[in-house]
């Protein structure tokens, strides 16, 4: 009788070590310095340039080779199809909870790939800008669920990365404030025809029931080519949240501009317990709903410690 495995026991991944990952490396020069890590990392996100060299080296050499090959399919593709002129971008997707560290991962995968000679030109982009209007949320009752699958102009933003894929020369979209926590009226950025860009998003691989009529239903993950899950214990991000919510009102909520400036003048207690508040209600509730699930969908994920570091590495294998 044949042994089987239990679907539990079963991995699309391959797990590594972090001393492992380091090791494939190989002669993969280090483009990037002190300074540089320093000025690419986010705020309460304490970045070394060990784990560079450790962790981001080695996806930076793993991703010009996927680039290569995928150029070289494309450029099939167009033979095939007798296109000329089909520039067709690498895009990849960064996933994972607020706080999680996903905008630092985004940047130095854009500054260490742009070092690469057949990626010079390197994009990156939040899913911010998506999101819907702070007008229309209320109107909604959707205010609570900010961040969730729902808040989103899913529509504009498949269409924006149709436009991308399909290598339109210029492609236009709106613009977020952090500042003020919402879209910027009349404000767009352009993006022309990058070699790679990086979306950056809470629910970047999310999915939706299939329709049973069999008609497609495109999801922001099917404009993908490769994509990271930055991963770590619901208690640790919980904890880095909360820091950089209190780091955050001696910073940008000074701001009187800024639409948490009347959190900046009450007590740490006060600010501490509102924090939990929105996390317990909002983000909590977002990563086991709607983010933490699509994790093994990633073809790469980058696993946390309560330090910060990456301790484990998994790469997708089928």
């Amino acid at each position: 009788m044949m042994d089987q495995q239990s679907p539990s026991a079963v991995s699309p991944h391959r797990v590594f070590a972090r001393e492992d990952w380091a090791r494939l490396r190989a002669d993969t020069p280090l483009t990037l310095d002190e300074a540089d890590v320093e000025r690419l990392k986010s705020l309460n996100d304490p970045i070394v340039l060990d784990e560079v060299v450790q962790i981001y080296l080695p996806i930076s050499r793993l991703l010009s080779l996927y680039v290569a090959a995928i150029q070289n399919l494309y450029a099939a593709t167009r033979t095939f199809l007798g296109d000329e002129d089909g520039v067709m971008p690498f895009i990849i997707g960064v996933a994972g909870s607020v706080a999680v560290g996903k905008s630092t991962t985004a940047r130095l995968l854009r500054a260490l790939l742009r070092r690469w000679p057949n990626t010079p030109k390197v994009d990156l982009m939040a899913t911010d800008g998506f999101l819907l209007p702070n007008a229309v949320l209320k109107r909604e009752g959707l205010m609570e669920r900010k961040g969730f699958p729902e808040s989103y102009d899913r529509p504009a933003l498949l269409a924006f990365l149709n436009d991308v894929k399909s290598g339109k020369q210029r492609v236009t979209a709106p613009v977020y404030s952090h500042l003020t926590y919402d879209i910027v009226p009349g404000e767009t950025i352009v993006v022309e025809r990058p070699d790679i860009l990086i979306i950056e998003g809470l629910n970047v691989l999310q999915t939706s029931r299939l329709p049973k009529d069999g008609n497609a239903v495109p999801f922001v993950s099917d404009f993908f080519d490769f994509s990271v899950y930055i991963d770590a214990d619901e208690e640790v991000i919980r904890a880095w949240y909360l820091e950089r919510f209190l780091k955050l009102r001696q910073t940008a909520f000074v701001n009187p501009d800024s639409y948490f400036h009347r959190y900046a003048s009450i007590s740490e207690a006060e600010a501490t317990t509102f924090a939990a508040g929105l996390w317990e209600r909002i983000n909590l509730v977002n990563l086991r709903e709607n983010i933490l699930p699509t994790r093994p969908r990633a073809d790469l994920i980058l696993r946390k410690g309560a330090n910060h570091r990456i301790e484990e590495v998994a790469l997708r294998r089928i």
